[in-house]
């Protein structure tokens, strides 16, 4: 996968050296470029940035220099993401997405935000994406892209030593993952589960099944909601429903 990031702050993307990402790129199976935005401005001010039209505080990333480079960077089979948070929020759908492209540019936005005729002219020459981490706002769109990295990184073949952990983390299959324990047994008074320790397959997988619908029934239940209801199976709702949990039709409400 090729990657270009566009930012007035090259140095903020320098963790994307360290860790799995890094591996990544060392190995090949990441390309990164961390490009300056300022390197396409034409003044000795090296400005990026000017008053908003119709009057208001902050200011206004300029369209020349942001046009000139998804110029440079664009190939035909790019897509465009735009950290905002007037974007759709970025799902563990969307990373998996994102990670079956072969080139992804990033416009790191500042200030107010990048001048939206910007992105009206990429639109008519690539796919488009903003997306917003949360319902908050940052000083700009670097934090995003390296936690947008890291979704997308981590689901490249290859990188991961034991890619069957994909299949259960959470998000990954529409619920929160089941609690995890390690050595020792018990620590500080604390056991771990019996049944984890009981070498019996069939009851860990039940356990975990179970233990990941109560945590997101208690903990978002919004995604209980949209969890399918025919993937429910009777010890699936005894299990919800022993808890206090109520199961509307297709989801679950406490």
């Amino acid at each position: 996968m090729r990657v270009d990031v566009i930012t007035i702050f090259p140095e903020y993307l320098a963790p994307l050296d360290l860790s799995l990402v890094g591996k990544a790129r060392t190995a090949g199976t990441l390309d990164v470029s961390v490009h300056d935005l300022r390197t396409w401005t034409a003044d000795v001010h090296r400005t990026v940035d000017d008053t908003p039209y119709g009057g208001g505080p902050g200011m206004v990333m300029r369209p020349e220099p942001w046009s000139k480079a998804l110029a440079e960077t664009r190939r035909p089979d790019s897509l465009l993401v735009v950290p905002s948070p007037v974007g759709a929020r970025f799902t563990q759908a969307d990373a998996a997405e994102l990670a079956s492209r072969p080139h992804l540019i990033f416009a790191c936005g500042r200030y107010e935000g990048i001048d939206q005729r910007v992105l009206d002219e990429a639109a008519d020459l690539m796919p488009v994406r903003e997306v917003s981490l949360g319902d908050y706002v940052l000083f700009g769109g670097e934090v995003a892209v390296l936690v947008i990295m890291e979704a997308v990184t981590r689901l490249l073949p290859g990188v991961l030593g034991n890619a069957a952990s994909l299949t259960e983390e959470s998000h990954s299959a529409g619920l929160l993952e089941a609690p995890v324990f390690t050595k020792p047994a018990t620590w500080d008074g604390r056991a771990v589960p019996e049944v984890l320790r009981s070498g019996d397959h069939g009851r860990i997988a039940r356990w975990r099944r179970e233990q990941s619908l109560l945590r997101t029934a208690s903990r978002r239940p919004d995604m209980l909601a949209a969890y399918p209801d025919e993937l429910l199976d009777k010890r699936d709702r005894a299990a919800l429903t022993e808890a206090g949990f109520q199961i509307p039709g297709t989801g679950v409400a406490k």
